[in-house]
């Protein structure tokens, strides 16, 4: 326990000291912009495909562990479209807007660090399998589902030109590739030079440190506004709808621990940049998804450790 609190703390001490550097005014927040390309852009890519590339993953399709977590993704999703809809009266554009908040965890910039310290290297692989899927998942359903609800009064491209927009940018996405090329360079057979390995082991290893604290500058760009209500809905759904969903399926899926226990912590972390970025793209819902953002990261520091506790107990 004393271990997991530690790696809780060094998480999530990063984020706190990127928004304190922004808050203070020693970094400017166009340099958290520019830590947050480096990280997404070649950083993390680079972990992944390192890992994608050289991990033991075991012969079974992880279908378990996709169906616990992207099952949790929609129950958060689905009420908290209703709950904007139903209580706030939010259109329905809006709603799914702050639904995508709700079920959309920051895998890459929260999950990756936590997992690697919580459960270490194995850990880190199982959350792979998700993140190897989650984009394409989750962005393909938000813009097919915001392009259905698209005003009958808007001009609509077209679901051909949507779907070739959406595949063009996923096969340019730097995450999306270093995962494509660490699957390629894995069924090759070839063995990575160690002379390469170490340029990947630089980019890589800088990765979540880099990544931690450019989001704790992003964070203060984006801060805390309006919409206190149905923002600490869309919290409540993130933080305990979600992961309580995750713990309950995968009770009943029979998951193996250490399965079970990841997706419980990628449910359970905190909403990232994606919704606010696809709010903007269509926008609405920019001040819901921005302020879940920021208040489900700093709630998260004591939700990641209840649940992380929780779910130590239950799969043994």
């Amino acid at each position: 326990m004393h271990a997991l609190i530690e790696t809780i703390l060094f998480v999530f001490g990063l984020v706190a000291l990127g928004y304190l550097a922004a808050l203070t005014g020693f970094l400017k927040l166009d340099v958290g912009e520019a830590l947050t390309q480096f990280a997404v852009g070649v950083g993390l890519p680079m972990l992944l495909f390192r890992t994608v590339a050289t991990a033991t993953f075991g012969g079974d399709t992880p279908w378990a562990l996709w169906i616990t977590y992207f099952s949790s993704v929609f129950i958060a999703w689905g009420v908290a479209f209703f709950t904007l809809k139903r209580a706030f009266g939010r259109d329905d554009r809006t709603a799914m807007t702050g639904g995508l908040a709700s079920g959309f965890s920051n895998l890459l910039m929260l999950g990756i660090p936590l997992s690697l310290g919580v459960y270490g290297q194995e850990g880190f692989t199982t959350l792979s399998l998700i993140i190897s899927i989650h984009l394409p998942i989750m962005m393909g359903l938000s813009i097919l589902l915001f392009e259905l609800m698209r005003p009958k009064d808007l001009h609509r491209p077209g679901m051909a030109t949507v779907l070739l927009d959406f595949g063009r940018k996923l096969l340019s996405n730097a995450i999306v590739i270093g995962i494509m090329i660490g699957l390629i360079w894995r069924f090759s057979g070839v063995p990575i030079p160690s002379f390469v390995m170490r340029f990947v082991d630089a980019f890589a290893n800088a990765a979540v440190p880099v990544a931690l604290f450019a989001m704790g500058l992003s964070l203060r760009r984006f801060g805390i506004g309006s919409h206190l209500g149905p923002v600490l809905c869309l919290v409540g759904f993130k933080l305990f709808l979600m992961p309580a969903a995750a713990l309950v399926i995968a009770l009943l899926l029979c998951m193996p621990p250490l399965s079970a226990k990841v997706a419980v912590l990628a449910a359970a972390i905190p909403s990232g940049i994606n919704p606010y970025l696809i709010a903007t793209r269509f926008g609405t819902g920019q001040a819901l998804t921005s302020n879940t953002m920021t208040m489900s990261t700093a709630f998260a520091v004591v939700t990641t450790v209840f649940w992380l506790f929780v779910a130590e107990h239950v799969f043994t």
